[in-house]
């Protein structure tokens, strides 16, 4: 072998050493520092087309981006790897490392946070968002206290929305309504017949007649489509009542997590509080927009059929203090510091 070709032979070789040194410490691409990211799925049930499911995807593109991609998600939507109902227990489980749901969805499971679904007015999206995310950071309750919690976002005021006018109680006396959590009690307290279902399963079933109504914000008649199977909405913001929806990690999961990203997920669910109270209420005028383009009526109640209603919904606030009570929670507290935080906003 001439002096050249052994040199051509030693390159050839170092060559391929450094190809598959690259391969196994790097993983042919380029983890920063050979050090393998960590990934994660996080189950929405959103679908993909979702405002919310866009502003979950947004949230772990910033995770990934502040932590230069030491951190990776995978975002599952429309509840194809937890329904809404199970992403909790599915979280706890390690089916899914993050989901987001909503503790109205498992009515009992979260007692006290039953408060922030209350019909105490919220005006918009970003001020329930604040002040529900600033609640749970209060009081930490137990209850959610076999996961991470990332953080608390909530929708605007809560209205009617039905396939026959609804101007005063007597028109909604008997009908069969769509309604989660706290929601539900209040369909009770107003004379309605409440119906538990999660927002997927109601296009269908107010299409098909199983319900006459549906209680939800604005953004859902065009963000569901459910503005398609109603004929009129009633603004009964009077008694605005949110959903709280939460983003949750597994325990084990953030526990093995380096300080360093734990601080970035702190930051980044701080700020995403505001980014998704931003995008309800713009989606809420969407909503509102969708409607109109419908053709569909908004209907708004009387200063003495707000009377009537209010006096109505305050037995749901009542009846909360009273089975917070009997289980020794701070139920009262908690509902009155909502109270004064929407005051303060």
């Amino acid at each position: 072998m001439t002096t050249s070709s052994l040199c051509q032979c030693v390159r050839y070789r170092v060559a391929a050493v450094v190809s598959v040194m690259c391969f196994m410490v790097a993983g042919c691409g380029g983890d920063k520092g050979g050090e393998k990211p960590v990934r994660l799925s996080y189950s929405v049930f959103f679908p993909a087309t979702h405002v919310q499911c866009q502003t979950a995807e947004a949230w772990a593109e910033e995770i990934e981006k502040r932590t230069d991609g030491r951190v990776k998600i995978s975002v599952y939507p429309g509840g194809t790897l937890t329904k809404p109902a199970q992403a909790y227990e599915g979280v706890v489980a390690g089916i899914s490392d993050l989901a987001m749901t909503c503790p109205a969805y498992t009515r009992g499971r979260f007692p006290l946070l039953e408060a922030l679904d209350l019909p105490v007015g919220y005006p918009d999206g970003k001020t329930a968002s604040r002040v529900v995310d600033a609640m749970v950071r209060k009081y930490q309750p137990d209850e959610v206290s076999q996961v991470k919690t990332m953080y608390f976002h909530a929708h605007g005021p809560g209205i009617l929305a039905t396939r026959a006018p609804v101007t005063s109680l007597d028109d909604l006396r008997g009908m069969k309504i769509r309604a989660t959590g706290l929601s539900a009690k209040l369909v009770e307290a107003l004379g309605g017949v409440p119906v538990a279902m999660s927002q997927p399963e109601t296009y269908e079933a107010l299409q098909k007649g199983v319900v006459n109504g549906t209680f939800c914000p604005m953004e859902t008649l065009k963000g569901w489509k459910q503005g398609e199977v109603i004929s009129s909405v009633t603004d009964t913001s009077v008694v605005g009542y949110t959903t709280a929806m939460f983003v949750m990690m597994n325990k084990a999961k953030w526990d093995a997590l380096p300080p360093d990203i734990q601080k970035v997920f702190d930051e980044v669910n701080r700020e995403w509080v505001s980014k998704h109270g931003q995008a309800w209420d713009e989606a809420d005028a969407a909503g509102a927009a969708f409607i109109k383009d419908l053709g569909h009526e908004v209907i708004p109640l009387s200063a003495a059929e707000q009377s009537v209603w209010l006096a109505k919904a305050a037995t749901v606030l009542t009846d909360y203090v009273n089975r917070m009570d009997a289980k020794g929670l701070p139920g009262e507290a908690l509902l009155n510091d909502i109270r004064q935080a929407l005051k303060a906003e």
